[in-house]
């Protein structure tokens, strides 16, 4: 499980169709402090760690399955995992930690379109295109998860909405470097889901 509160901006450093896809991470975590099998959530998915180094820097390898990469962004062409694509990191919530943002599974729900982006004062309000069978479950200021990121939904439109992103998220994310026409994952709240699934049987 994690937050959605993200802790690092890792780099691609390689990847590798190897049967699943096989991609290596440069990060500033300590890579002694992590463990061979450890999730990382990496632009909100979640993936396993099967190497680390410290060899030219810190990295950690993970692989990626075929359904994850159709689910993602991983998938989409411009998007694809090369080396020097930038990536937002969360390593695993432990138990004491605190949560910052909202429990978030980096199982990604599918990807949403950024189709406007307008700057009001330092922060951006971004809008994005979700798909349908998803945009059920975003409610007006509920959560929800872009590329890993816990935000709070400002406002809903059939299958649009809109976030806002302050300059510090800008600044410790890839948020900073967002365009329009960007595709993100998107994974949507795991209460939303449960309501909609209660309400389906109560019909």
């Amino acid at each position: 499980m994690f937050t959605g509160i993200i802790t690092d901006v890792g780099t691609v450093l390689e990847s590798e169709q190897r049967g699943d896809l096989r991609a290596r991470i440069g990060t500033s975590y300590d890579v002694n402090g992590i463990d061979i099998g450890a999730s990382i959530a990496c632009n909100g998915v979640c993936l396993t760690v099967i190497a680390l180094g410290s060899e030219p820097q810190n990295w950690f390898d993970v692989e990626i399955s075929a359904e994850s990469i159709a689910k993602t962004n991983i998938g989409t062409q411009g998007h694809e995992w090369t080396a020097g694509t930038k990536i937002n990191l969360e390593r695993a919530l432990k138990i004491g930690d605190e949560l910052g943002g909202h429990i978030v599974s980096g199982h990604v729900d599918g990807v949403a379109e950024i189709t406007k982006m307008r700057d009001e004062g330092d922060s951006t309000r971004f809008k994005f295109l979700a798909p349908e069978a998803l945009a059920k479950f975003i409610p007006e200021k509920g959560s929800i998860t872009l590329n890993g990121t816990s935000l709070t939904v400002n406002e809903v439109d059939g299958c649009e909405f809109g976030v806002n992103i302050i300059p510090h998220t800008k600044d410790v994310t890839i948020w900073g470097a967002a365009k329009e026409g960007d595709i993100v994952n998107l994974e949507i709240d795991t209460m939303a889901r449960y309501v909609a699934r209660l309400q389906e049987f109560a019909g």
